[in-house]
């Protein structure tokens, strides 16, 4: 596909900050209802996320957060919730009218919640590609429906663009479409398709190897959701394909030598006649306790064959603790 096809997603995305689509994008998670937070209508109908990135247990200690692709600015004000200081919040958006439509729904905001100044929020022109922030000056990043929109290499340079803003130990928090079944070419290469968030998403497992690869040492999949049908009576499929939401944090930890910690929701649980459990390697394990593992954890202590631990299958629903 030629490089002209971002200039579609920038077509597409234009015309959506002039007339606001609210069927553009489908959210798979509810809008955050917090204390003291009122969101313009506006904001919900710009809603152009299939998820959310906003997780109160990665906004400690008033952050400073990286937003690329900033909708009608509903998450930029939720971060902004947690981070109430001048520039704590940095918007990245390349299109003009989105940048000005957001900047209209935050001068709303501040009139509807006091606690709200516009300028906790800088929006900035750029794109993910070529990210205008200094190396390591983030400590969280995020992206809502965004990424799955990158052919390969683009995709690529958008990670490690990610990666490089992010100081040591950030995390990158990202809601994404994946497939659940090969995607045909002839919808892939459709780049208004692509734009809309329906023909480039990937298989999670490719996009979690993506992740790795670009260094992040670890990943965590807190949700994962059904998100749209593909189907033969409006595409050219055979059958229908599920594409699917999830919510994923890569954590700019190092690398293990042994390779990447990645969470998928398993667990493993310990059934034996002692007290407790020592694998010999960090992990302790109480009767009859479950414990969140990282899914090479899972396969170590699976390797030792015992009947008196029980590992479970991913639950794709992580939510922090555990061992790795």
């Amino acid at each position: 596909m030629p490089d002209s096809y971002l200039q579609t997603v920038k077509e597409v995305y234009r015309d959506a900050a002039i007339s606001p689509d609210t069927g553009l994008c489908c959210t798979t998670s509810p809008v955050w209802q917090l204390p003291g937070l009122s969101v313009p209508p506006a904001m919900l109908e710009m809603n152009y996320g299939c998820g959310t990135t906003v997780h109160p247990r990665d906004l400690v200690n008033s952050p400073t957060v990286l937003y690329v692709g900033v909708g009608g600015g509903l998450e930029l004000l939720q971060f902004a919730y947690f981070s109430r200081r001048e520039g704590s919040v940095l918007g990245i958006d390349p299109v003009a009218e989105m940048r000005a439509a957001c900047a209209a729904n935050l001068e709303q905001a501040a009139r509807d919640n006091p606690w709200f100044q516009p300028d906790f929020i800088a929006l900035r022109e750029g794109d993910a590609l070529a990210l205008p922030v200094e190396d390591a000056s983030v400590d969280v990043a995020a992206q809502n429906c965004l990424f799955n929109i990158f052919e390969p290499a683009d995709l690529r340079q958008a990670l490690a663009e990610m990666y490089r803003v992010l100081r040591p130990h950030g995390r990158l928090v990202l809601s994404d479409p994946v497939c659940a079944q090969p995607i045909p070419d002839a919808l892939r290469q459709d780049p208004r398709l692509r734009a809309l968030c329906l023909s480039g998403a990937i298989p999670l497992a490719d996009y979690l190897e993506l992740l790795t690869d670009t260094g992040f040492g670890t990943v965590e999949v807190r949700a994962r959701r059904p998100y749209r049908i593909l189907d033969p009576a409006h595409y050219a499929v055979e059958h229908n394909i599920e594409v699917q939401s999830v919510e994923v944090c890569a954590i700019k930890d190092p690398m293990p030598e042994d390779g990447p910690c990645i969470f998928t929701g398993r667990a493993a649980i310990y059934t034996g006649r002692k007290e407790l459990f020592d694998d010999g390697n960090g992990h302790v394990l109480g009767y009859n306790q479950p414990l969140a593992v990282c899914d090479k954890t899972a396969a170590a202590l699976a390797s030792l064959g015992r009947e008196d631990l029980h590992l479970s299958p991913p639950t794709w629903f992580y939510d922090g603790g555990g061992c790795c």
